[in-house]
């Protein structure tokens, strides 16, 4: 539809002003055009580029999309680097632009050669809905959750911090597919499972990333990345739909149904109305084509489908005997419909198109490339032209009269005389569409009318929706900043936490520790591990922060190996209070890296809450007897070395005869 009022979002018309898109900084004319008003600027590349970034035009318009790139891969790159909103629009064309001249002479646009006249020509025309979108990517787009960062080891084991990412990873998945349907999105989930939960999810969602309530963001263990899903090569789509020649088959009665077949034997539309309105038909028809054959399911052709005939000027068809329902069942079998009358109109429609298809394939045989195939086959089938002097007419190549009344008056030959029929026919033909005309154009007026209130209440509409999104952008931004709230006030939780256990490690080292005070003299803090494992060394150091010099107790020293032994002597402490038999590992770790161990009936124990604290004396007392021991232990070893020597010497001395 042709733009006839202030446009809601403006067009940016560019042409190269000085150097070329090949080399370094060239400049752009830019023509501002917002249906009323035009502002024109000289800028360069990067300028033009922040200038889109802003305003965010409708439309980006030029006569040459390859004076914004280089190359076909640099043009995907500025197409993906456009905003959401922004189309560009080459206005001459697609793959075989034609002249920006010829195209602005005829839709009656100012040209004048110059980069700015140029400019101007190609904004106006793509506000008139002229040109070809240029397009590289489709209306998929991925939106892909993945792991924020490496899954190597972190501050607690590696087990247990991969599976804490992938945990997050697959929380954050939920929120994404939770947000995709609550905006009644369709979409594909393909996800990764791993360790712990998701290393990553993709979601395929059919629509543009505008449109979906979730946006890239990083935060802390999990990313979302959004992307749309490239086409295989650049495509053109017209900004104004054409209006292609067609196929009808029309069903009347109580309900009328009509279908909409193309040369190429697709179905386009169908349609059924209990009115019967034969002007609101006719409107809807020509809204999606220009009938070439119009078509009935039964014989005689019914006199409402041959006033439908009338109108268009189109050829009819009708089948020799009335379709069956059992062959119009499986005609269409292969087609969505809503009830029997659009099947029957539908059936009736691609029934024509079987009987012409051979005919239609012909002519568009004949056809050379500049020209359209629709026009002549509409003239070949509905005016029993042949191709051949269709093909003259639209080229010219016709004499003129001047020319023809020249020479001698002969007799006209029979192609001559069906030819003069033919014209005779044409003019017929004019002058009922002369009518046609004058009923559409008032049509017009009734619907230019209701152009204008409509356009009225969609700039309302179009407010209110990016009033919507922005309250609907605030509304994310202000939930993500509650999580972030959230999650920064149970870290607090978890600090304050730490601190009350730091603040109680404290008191044993100070003179206000109320629970012993009296009994203070003489006492040190023990720090209680629950295992001899591993995950419980790493508690009671998360827990308590275990330090060299600490007194450690064991409240199951069974079943430790030598790698868990080896992870309590690097603490290095200053004994370890055993509950329960060593391993034979474990004790031999511990003895050679000089950990003292006692068991813990040597020393009282005091526990207070989570803490414990025992008597220095006594732990000194165990700490001289485990060195008494481990003397008597080391002198042993010794021995039986020494034994171990003395034994495989004498082994290797001969035996004298």
């Amino acid at each position: 539809m042709n733009r006839t009022a202030a446009l809601d979002a403006v067009v940016f018309g560019v042409d190269i002003q000085s150097g070329d898109v090949r080399g370094d900084a060239p400049s752009y004319a830019l023509v501002v055009f917002d249906g009323e008003e035009i502002e024109r600027d000289v800028v360069s590349r990067r300028k033009l580029r922040r200038l889109v970034d802003d305003v965010e035009p409708d439309i980006l318009a030029t006569d040459n999309m390859y004076e914004l790139a280089a190359d076909k891969d640099q043009l995907v790159h500025f197409l993906g680097s456009l905003p959401d909103e922004t189309k560009l629009v080459q206005v001459t064309g697609d793959e075989r632009p034609e002249p920006l001249s010829r195209v602005a002479k005829r839709h009656g646009v100012p040209y004048g050669k110059k980069p700015m006249k140029e400019a101007e020509a190609a904004a106006r025309l793509a506000a008139a809905n002229v040109g070809q979108e240029v397009s590289a990517f489709t209306d998929t787009t991925e939106v892909k959750v993945s792991r924020g960062r490496s899954t190597g080891k972190g501050g607690w084991s590696e087990d247990r911090y991969t599976r804490r990412i992938h945990g997050a990873v697959k929380k954050q998945a939920r929120d994404v597919e939770s947000e995709l349907d609550g905006a009644g999105l369709a979409y594909e989930r393909d996800v990764t499972e791993k360790y712990g939960g998701f290393s990553s999810a993709v979601f395929r969602v059919q629509a543009r990333p505008q449109d979906i309530p979730v946006s890239t963001h990083r935060s802390g263990d999990t990313r979302i990345e959004i992307e749309r899903v490239r086409r295989d090569g650049i495509e053109f789509r017209p900004l104004a739909k054409r209006r292609d020649h067609v196929v009808v088959g029309v069903d009347p009665g109580t309900t009328t149904a009509v279908a909409i077949v193309g040369l190429d034997g697709e179905v386009l539309d169908v349609y059924s109305s209990r009115t019967n309105d034969r002007a609101d038909v006719i409107e809807w028809i020509i809204e999606r084509g220009r009938p070439v054959v119009v078509a009935a399911d039964v014989t005689p052709m019914p006199e409402t489908v041959e006033k439908f005939r009338r109108s268009f000027d189109a050829a009819g068809w009708e089948p020799e005997r009335d379709l069956p329902v059992d062959e119009k069942k499986h005609r269409t079998r292969e087609e969505a419909y809503d009830n029997d009358h659009e099947r029957d109109a539908m059936a009736a429609a691609l029934y024509a198109f079987d009987h012409h298809e051979s005919q239609f394939e012909r002519v568009a045989g004949k056809v050379p490339p500049q020209h359209e195939v629709g026009p002549v086959v509409a003239r070949v089938v509905a005016g029993d032209e042949s191709v051949e002097s269709v093909l003259r007419d639209i080229e010219g190549d016709d004499e003129s009269d001047d020319e023809s009344s020249s020479h001698q008056p002969r007799e006209l030959s029979d192609e001559e005389k069906e030819i003069k029929r033919l014209e005779a026919r044409i003019d017929r033909l004019e002058s009922h569409v002369d009518d046609l005309k004058d009923t559409i154009q008032h049509k017009d007026e009734q619907l230019r009318e209701k152009d204008e209130q409509l356009e009225k209440a969609r700039q309302e509409g179009r407010r209110e929706v990016r009033k919507d999104r922005e309250v609907t952008r605030l509304e994310r931004r202000n939930e993500a900043l509650e999580r972030k709230v959230e999650d920064e006030r149970a870290k607090r939780e978890e600090l304050a936490d730490k601190l009350d256990r730091l603040k109680s490690l404290w008191k044993l080292d100070h003179s206000n520790f109320a629970d012993v005070a009296d009994e203070r003299a003489g006492l040190v803090p023990v720090k209680v591990v629950e295992q001899f494992t591993r995950d419980a060394i790493e508690a009671a150091d998360d827990q308590f922060g275990l330090v060299a010099g600490d007194v450690v107790m064991l409240r199951d020293a069974s079943g430790a190996g030598r790698s868990t032994a080896e992870r309590l002597a690097e603490v290095d402490p200053r004994v370890v209070l055993r509950d329960g038999n060593l391993s034979d590992a474990a004790d031999e770790v511990l003895f050679d890296h000089d950990v003292p161990v006692a068991p813990v009936e040597m020393v009282t124990v005091q526990e207070i809450d989570e803490l414990a604290v025992a008597r220095e004396a006594e732990v000194e007392a165990a700490v001289t007897d485990w060195e008494d021991r481990a003397a008597d232990r080391e002198q042993a070893q010794k021995a039986e070395m020494v034994d171990q020597i003395i034994s495989e010497h004498r082994a290797d001395r001969p035996v004298e005869e």
